[in-house]
């Protein structure tokens, strides 16, 4: 009898010395982080294609949303994922990138360092961490109207801080804004603000280590300004091009809303104002499902 229980004990003390083996076996330490530029080629999400580019003047308003839990342990530019940090993903902007986003529903602003792509829907313009969102106040469904507007000074050094920034070739810069064509839309048109003018040579910032990435948790108010929800489908400087669009969507109450700026007008085709979030996002998916796929909600 004391033989079979002293079997059993030692049975028992292999078992759970193999079963801690194995637990030590299947646990993979994460990769280290790598903090390097990143702009990318095309891609498609959610069957929608974005098309990246670097930009150090961009302003723009559309909702944000809260980072799901289960993220990977590196944001797209080889950061570590840390959702108590002021950081945030965006689906086209050079990474990293540091940008001012303005809550409009109370006016809280911070300094987020864009760091990872995404979100992964159409109907959102920005992915912020927990911290981000606590500090902004995000109302308790966790989609905030937002003001999101790239700092050029900061986004400069941040760039230049880690490897694989892009050096400015002063010798063959044009010596003028280089335009981009106006193509009619075939459903889906190519804002027109998307020529940029060639990045001013900048000062190079001295390299930071990767344990200063972190940006300060500091809150300024400014008025709010909650606006009003609209579907813009493109931005064109031909009208025939914009009404052409607003023809292709005229079942959804599309309209033409023209602006000019000194010698230059602009021709919008927006649907709205939507008086709920609900209302927008099912309006931006049938959009989306007539083929013009660059549409966006935005908030003014």
């Amino acid at each position: 009898m004391r033989a079979r229980n002293i079997s059993a004990k030692l049975s028992r003390t292999a078992l759970a010395l193999l079963l801690a083996l194995a637990a030590i076996s299947c646990h993979h330490p994460p990769p280290p982080a790598n903090p390097h530029y990143v702009l990318g080629a095309p891609y498609q999400a959610d069957g929608v294609w974005y098309y990246p580019r670097e930009s150090y003047q961009q302003q723009e308003t559309g909702l944000a949303m809260v980072y799901p839990s289960g993220h990977a342990d590196l944001t797209a530019d080889g950061e570590v994922f840390d959702q108590t940090a002021l950081a945030a993903a965006h689906q086209t902007l050079q990474l990293p990138v540091i940008a001012r986003l303005t809550n409009l529903e109370n006016g809280r602003q911070v300094l987020v360092r864009i760091n990872d792509r995404g979100p992964a829907t159409p109907h959102r313009l920005i992915e912020v961490t927990r911290r981000t969102a606590t500090l902004l106040d995000f109302p308790a469904d966790g989609v905030a109207r937002v003001r999101l507007e790239v700092v050029p000074t900061e986004s400069y050094s941040a760039v230049d801080a880690v490897q694989g920034a892009p050096k400015l070739e002063v010798s063959t810069a044009p010596l003028g804004a280089v335009q981009q064509s106006e193509l009619p839309p075939p459903g889906a048109a190519a804002p027109a603000n998307t020529a940029t003018a060639p990045a001013p040579a900048q000062p190079a910032a001295q390299a930071v280590a990767t344990t200063d990435l972190r940006l300060p948790e500091a809150v300024t108010q400014a008025s709010p300004d909650p606006g009003s929800l609209f579907v813009q489908l493109g931005t064109f400087q031909s009208f025939q091009y914009a009404d052409i669009q607003r023809a292709h969507v005229a079942g959804l109450g599309a309209r033409i809303v023209s602006t000019r700026e000194g010698r230059v007008q602009t021709h919008r085709v927006i649907i709205g104002p939507f008086t709920s979030l609900q209302q927008a996002d099912a309006v931006l998916d049938q959009v989306i499902l007539a083929g013009v796929t660059d549409a966006r909600i935005v908030v003014e």
